[in-house]
């Protein structure tokens, strides 16, 4: 009785978790496998799953049918999900990440400016939360290495926090300028309303 109670607790729980993440297809390939009697052909797929608030996986499926693949992907990246370390709306620091033949670069932006991505970039970065940013793809132009890519460098982002310890500054010296600007402006509006 017991058992079934958790079994069925487990799956309403992933049920939630299934509706909460944002699923995304990047890229739906034919592949061919030479066997003795020609080729035999299925489809991979390249599924990006994040929470918009940090968390973000990728996965990768192939089947013979199409959205069987898509399943499979999408069952692997909800299994593989990263946490990811923002500013805000945008990313803390400019990072840069290879993965195979492509090469992507992410710079902060200030509020207001989008995300300036294309194809497989602005799906991982839509997804993982992040509405503000710079980016540069440059290389092979394979969808399923710009992502892997894309998450090698967000993987390798450092909080502000985590930046001020490692050289020794305060933590206001590591933030993007805009949110330094916004907090001194902060500071001294209430000093003027005292006046």
């Amino acid at each position: 009785m017991a058992e079934k109670r958790e079994k069925r607790e487990r799956r309403d729980r992933e049920q939630e978790d299934r509706e909460e993440l944002d699923e995304r297809v990047v890229d739906i390939t034919r592949v061919a496998k030479v066997i003795k009697g020609g080729r035999r052909f299925a489809f991979r797929t390249v599924v990006i799953v994040g929470d918009n608030k940090g968390r973000i996986g990728i996965g990768v499926g192939k089947s013979r049918a199409v959205p069987d693949s898509i399943r499979k992907g999408s069952d692997r990246a909800r299994r593989r999900l990263w946490k990811v370390a923002l500013s805000g709306s945008t990313i803390p620091h400019e990072v840069s990440a290879k993965w195979g033949g492509a090469r992507v670069l992410l710079k902060p932006a200030s509020p207001g400016t989008g995300v300036i991505a294309g194809g497989g970039v602005r799906a991982v970065l839509e997804a993982v939360g992040i509405r503000d940013v710079l980016t540069k793809s440059q290389g092979s132009s394979n969808l399923l290495n710009v992502a892997m890519a894309t998450i090698e460098a967000l993987k390798s982002l450092r909080s502000a926090e985590e930046l001020a310890a490692m050289r020794g500054k305060t933590v206001d010296q590591m933030r993007p300028f805009w949110e330094r600007a916004a907090r001194a402006a902060a500071q001294t509006a209430p000093a003027e309303e005292a006046k």
